[in-house]
């Protein structure tokens, strides 16, 4: 007698007609896929480490919108690599469109995976605690002793002594389970919803707000007026609105500031101080301020900070016709500790020849027979001194390419020299003068003068981010500190007592609930009949 030949019964659910491969996708399941990768945990944490790295460079790198000045200077010393970071955008990373990208995705990611544990959580908050499971022994916490009372009055004061600890009950048949610790997960989502806050908070701020630099001479009647024409460097947000601006205007009246006495940074700047004068809007009542390093003034929704100061020693210079050609303080940028600073001073009008000078400042100077070179012991200006060089030639100021007045094109230039070859210098205490080889003029030293650079930027999201950190801090506690456990009390006879068995379990894992089993256990024993197994 033949075997009946059994038949396969096929579990595809694809249509007969699929002839797709085994694995391959449609176009909707792959996007399905794609949306739970991106929205998975792991694809989150990745996107937020690149977030971290992706900022590394717009820290090292120096940035257009942060400090024009030092971004051409690290450009003019670094032309090979100019063209690779400018068209990578590491002058602007910020702005760039890859950095934006993964802070999109980032967002998106969040938010894919705040939704759907939500809805969980939510659903978990009204759910009963989970059945007990059949054997409480084989639990890692358990412990079981025999009770001469009934069954149920063992339940009803595990249920009394459950909802004293602020477990959450549920009663099947001779069990009572009990859960606690949901505001863990409640935790979590709080910790995850502040970064999207925190994110959103600083988007806002670099969409709509703005950021820019000034500097001022201190004691300038003339001030500043907020307005984006007035700004030295100026980055606004995409979505920036210039009507959105605080019409307010200051000045500098004074400039203070103390130096270390001794130690290690004796001489060094500390305790700087600038008083302003300011109105809130134009024409409106003047008021006074004293302004600190981390100390701004607030007016409205913009904030005003002193973030540096230096020298600008008044040069004038005279033409080999005895016109005055160029004349005011001139800005002398720091580079180190000591205020030494550098400048240029350019006179494009000089007859026969237009006439530049570059050098540095020494607020107190000193010479060094080591290195033939000045340097300054003090950043106080206790005896200043500029040295300079002379250059004659075109300057490139009349090809209308915009220069910046911190640097010196001498690619048309010639330097003076000594006869002997060495280059021409001219070293100029306040109040003297120098006149230049060839009759082509005079430079003059003046006096000295103080400048303070001011930051100014209005921010809308900051107050959004700052919650979001107190946010997250208080979910991250939560977290940390808050246990899930579940508790299971059975109750049955046996014999001529009753069996109690208790069992607890820490979901979080590494958590002790043997103290938990052992205190219920306690409370359950109150009554004088029972004895312990």
């Amino acid at each position: 007698m033949s075997t009946p030949t059994p038949t396969r019964t096929s579990l595809s659910t694809r249509p007969a007609d699929d002839d797709r491969r085994p694995g391959e996708l449609t176009f909707r399941e792959l996007l399905r896929w794609i949306w739970r990768q991106l929205t998975s945990m792991r694809t989150a944490l990745i996107l937020l480490l690149l977030l971290a790295l992706a900022a590394v460079p717009g820290s090292i790198i120096p940035q257009e919108g942060v400090d024009s000045l030092k971004t051409s200077n690290w450009q003019a010393d670094h032309p090979k690599l100019t063209p690779v970071y400018d068209r990578l955008g590491l002058f602007s990373v910020y702005d760039s469109p890859w950095f934006s990208a993964i802070y999109l995705l980032l967002m998106v990611s969040l938010v894919g995976c705040i939704l759907p544990r939500t809805w969980h959580y939510w659903r978990g908050m009204w759910a009963k605690p989970p059945a007990a499971p059949r054997n409480l022994t084989r639990l890692p916490d358990h412990a079981s002793y025999v009770a001469a009372g009934e069954p149920d009055a063992v339940l009803e004061r595990a249920q009394a002594a459950l909802r004293k600890r602020r477990y959450r009950l549920s009663v099947d048949g001779d069990a009572v389970s009990a859960e606690r610790g949901y505001l863990r997960e409640a935790g979590n989502l709080v910790f995850h919803l502040a970064v999207v806050v925190v994110l959103v908070g600083f988007a806002m701020g670099g969409l709509l707000g703005y950021k820019g630099g000034v500097i001022l001479l201190v004691g300038d009647q003339y001030g500043f007026s907020n307005t984006p024409d007035q700004y030295d460097d100026f980055d606004p947000g995409s979505l920036f609105d210039a009507d959105r601006m605080e019409p307010f205007t200051f000045s500098i009246d004074d400039f203070s500031w103390d130096v270390y006495p001794t130690g290690p940074r004796a001489g060094m700047s500390r305790g700087f101080e600038s008083r302003l004068r300011y109105q809130e809007s134009i024409g409106g009542e003047e008021k006074s301020y004293e302004l600190k390093v981390n100390h701004p003034l607030s007016i409205g929704s913009t904030e005003v900070f002193l973030i540096g100061h230096g020298f600008a020693p008044v040069i004038t210079i005279r033409d080999g016709k005895g016109e005055v050609v160029y004349s005011g303080p001139t800005i002398f940028l720091p580079t180190d500790q000591t205020m030494q600073s550098i400048g240029v001073v350019k006179a494009p009008d000089a007859k026969p020849t237009q006439i530049g000078l570059e050098g540095e400042f020494y607020p107190t100077v000193a010479f060094s027979k080591q290195t033939g070179s000045y340097f300054s012991v003090l950043s106080k200006p206790a005896d200043p001194l500029v040295s300079m060089l002379v250059y004659t030639g075109d300057l490139g100021m009349d090809d209308g390419a915009p220069q910046s007045v911190y640097a010196l094109d001498k690619t048309k230039t010639t330097m003076l020299t000594k006869k002997n070859g060495a280059p021409y210098r001219i070293d100029l205490r306040p109040g003297e003068k120098v006149a230049l080889p060839g009759g082509i003029g005079t430079v003059s030293f003046d006096r000295l003068e103080e400048w303070n650079k001011i930051q100014i930027s209005q921010t809308p999201g900051k107050f959004l981010a700052l919650g979001g950190v107190v946010l997250a801090l208080i979910g991250l506690l939560g977290s940390l500190f808050i246990r899930p456990r579940r508790v299971w009390v059975r109750a049955r006879r046996e014999g001529d007592g009753t069996l109690v068995e208790v069992a607890a379990l820490d979901r979080s894992g590494g958590g002790d609930v043997a103290v938990v089993v052992d205190e219920l256990v306690k409370a359950l024993q109150q009554q004088p009949e029972e004895k312990k197994q």
